[in-house]
């Protein structure tokens, strides 16, 4: 079936409420900050409740990276009202200290002085930590302060069966789904590059984060900032999630088969740079879990991930091959610091529109040369994605980001058309008309207001971090939270404690027995 009959379907209104099932889900990070922008090295505090089993309120690398998850929602107001309700009884527990609004990290005195996280002292817990030292081991402790917005996506199953009617293949409703979720991710990787360009705010970075490195930035005129004229997203180029090791694995998304199989070469495969790091510190404490390529299988850094939940002790990798691909998780959003949440309504329709058309249109199966085209256009949009004469790569032909850019809006629209006709109102075209002026208009993109706020007010990277930061804390302060939620807040906290006591007192083996458990998977 092809993508205009797909929609001509879902345009009849015997099916077209089905979209309003769609699930999105935000995980965001932020780190927490003095409020003069250097990291802070407070303990994750205690009235959040437990990092390990709060379902909500966690860390990530660092016990002052904090990460907010919400539930998936079907509603998009639903959504954001829970990531305000977290926001706000966040901030009235952390006293003078500051959220973070930008990707790229605040002032960092010394790559030691960053905390990394503490899960207590329950086999997942210690689990959690040790792969985190192996992290900061591996690539650096600066690197892993970096944050994001990762955006969960699903459609419902009532779509999927619409799909699997037109194939007559023989599939299960699970392959189908399975195979579906690849061909979105890549469809997704090939036009990932327009993300970084539309919603890229990290333009510039602190002088503290680039000390020491080899970089090809420029020195702003206060001499505490960095940046690159032309660039979206520094955070996805070399500076942020990337290195050597990784950029030579080979992790395909033909198929399950084959993602889960570059996976387990590279979870398997012993890393000679990391034998030099040595497994054990001289006391016999464990510096990594161990010295292969890939720690454990969320090492693995993309802009996106076929995802299934996890039951306890269940490897993720292990989870997609018992049950499937659930939904996926798109990693390459930065902050955007202009909205109070990291992420505001708009992108949120636009998301929606881009990964039902990567969802719904043909995507035929990659290879060596595709995936070598999908590196050099993001490498491009990240340094130079708003210099108006940029090109870029698309099957093996030199094509203009304006024009390329023009034409993924323009295919957009049907699907918006369809989303508004499920929803009322114009909200999703809208979206995509918004996200159209930015191509036509660089200025308007998040990472040209940056360096355009920071050249107006004469400021450093910090310093505007640092407005920023408090401007959007007055706002949550002047919305303290009402009894009703610190209650509802106060009770998750209480129990998430509870459940991690009830995690340590119930391991029944030793930590070697654990991991040899976990890997044998």
């Amino acid at each position: 079936m092809s993508l205009n009959q797909i929609l001509q379907r879902l345009a009849d209104p015997s099916a077209n409420h089905q979209l309003l099932k769609i699930k999105r889900g935000v995980e965001k990070e932020s780190l927490r900050t003095t409020n003069n922008g250097f990291i802070a090295i407070t303990p994750h505090p205690e009235a959040l409740g437990s990092a390990l089993t709060h379902p909500s309120i966690t860390t990530d690398f660092s016990e002052a990276l904090l990460e907010f998850i919400t539930a998936p929602y079907n509603n998009i107001s639903d959504l954001l009202d829970e990531l305000d309700d977290i926001h706000r009884f966040v901030h009235a527990q952390i006293g003078e200290e500051l959220l973070w609004v930008n990707s790229m990290p605040c002032q960092i005195k010394a790559d030691t002085e960053i905390p990394i996280a503490n899960f207590g002292r329950s086999n997942v817990g210690k689990m959690k930590h040790i792969y985190r030292l192996g992290l900061g081991h591996r690539y650096g402790r600066s690197m892993q302060t970096i944050a994001g917005i990762h955006y969960n996506f699903s459609v419902p199953d009532s779509i999927w069966q619409l799909i699997a009617s037109s194939k007559r293949s023989g599939l299960s409703l699970k392959d189908i789904k399975t195979e579906g979720y690849f061909g979105l991710i890549r469809n997704f990787r090939r036009s990932a590059w327009l993300l970084n360009y539309l919603f890229g705010a990290t333009p510039s970075v602190c002088s503290s984060f680039v000390y020491g490195k080899t970089h090809k930035l420029k020195l702003l005129k206060n001499k505490k900032s960095y940046y690159s004229p032309y660039a979206t997203s520094l955070r996805m180029g070399d500076l942020g999630y990337q290195s050597e090791v990784q950029a030579s694995l080979n992790i395909t998304y033909n198929n399950l088969k084959s993602y889960t199989r570059g996976l387990r070469a590279a979870l398997q495969q012993t890393c000679p740079k990391y034998q030099v790091i040595g497994l054990k510190d001289d006391i016999g404490q464990l510096k990594q879990l161990n010295t292969n390529l890939l720690q454990i299988e969320n090492e693995f850094y993309s802009e996106i991930r076929p995802k299934q939940p996890t039951k306890s002790g269940e490897s993720p990798m292990q989870a997609l091959l018992d049950r499937g691909v659930e939904y996926v998780e798109v990693r390459c959003l930065d902050l955007d610091p202009f909205t109070l949440l990291g992420i505001d309504s708009t992108t949120i329709r636009f998301l929606d529109t881009f990964l039902l058309s990567c969802l719904l249109s043909e995507s035929p199966l990659s290879n060596k040369r595709e995936q070598c085209e999908i590196i050099h256009n993001k490498n491009l949009t990240v340094y130079q994605g708003r210099d108006p004469l940029l090109h870029l790569r698309h099957r093996d032909q030199s094509i203009p980001l304006k024009e390329w850019g023009r034409k993924i809006l323009t295919d957009l629209y049907p699907i918006a058309s369809l989303l508004d006709a499920a929803h009322g109102g114009n909200s999703y075209e809208v979206a995509v008309a918004k996200m159209n002026t930015r191509i036509e208009q660089p200025a308007l993109t998040p990472s040209a207001r940056v360096i355009d706020e920071m050249s107006t007010h004469n400021e450093s990277y910090i310093q505007f971090g640092i407005r920023w930061a408090k401007q959007h804390a007055e706002n949550f302060a002047a919305r303290s939270p009402d009894e009703a939620l610190l209650i509802k807040q106060k009770d998750l906290a209480k129990a998430s404690s509870l459940n991690q006591k009830e995690t340590e007192s119930s391991d029944y083996l030793s930590f070697e027995q654990y991991l040899e458990q976990y890997y044998s998977q």
